[in-house]
């Protein structure tokens, strides 16, 4: 016994604090990650509005709109002119910009 508490207890306290800190730690993001993307490519809209499409082809349907300025998480697959933003979703490269320190 240490200050009346079961060493047992202690134990089981203490490895309770390490497990915290390791989670704690874990889903600490690096320095200047913030608003990072998970894919490491983050573009920036330049048309008032931007139709996402199903396909990387220009007639394909319509499954999104973007307004100018936002700024989006991107895949770094360019094909046909269109930039892949999510699985089934693809953007004209010419009103998308790369942000600063993005990875596109």
């Amino acid at each position: 016994m240490i200050l009346g508490i079961p060493k047992k207890i202690l134990i089981i306290g203490a490895l309770a604090v390490v497990v915290l800190i390791y989670i704690a730690s874990a889903n600490k993001q690096p320095a200047g990650a913030a608003g990072a993307s998970p894919t490491g490519c983050k573009v920036t809209v330049t048309a008032d509005v931007l139709n996402a499409r199903s396909a990387p082809v220009p007639g394909a349907g319509i499954v999104g709109k973007y307004l100018k300025d936002a700024q989006v998480d991107a895949m770094p697959v360019v094909q046909n002119g269109f930039r892949q933003l999510t699985k089934d979703k693809w953007a004209s490269t010419q009103f998308l910009t790369p942000t600063a320190g993005s990875h596109c």
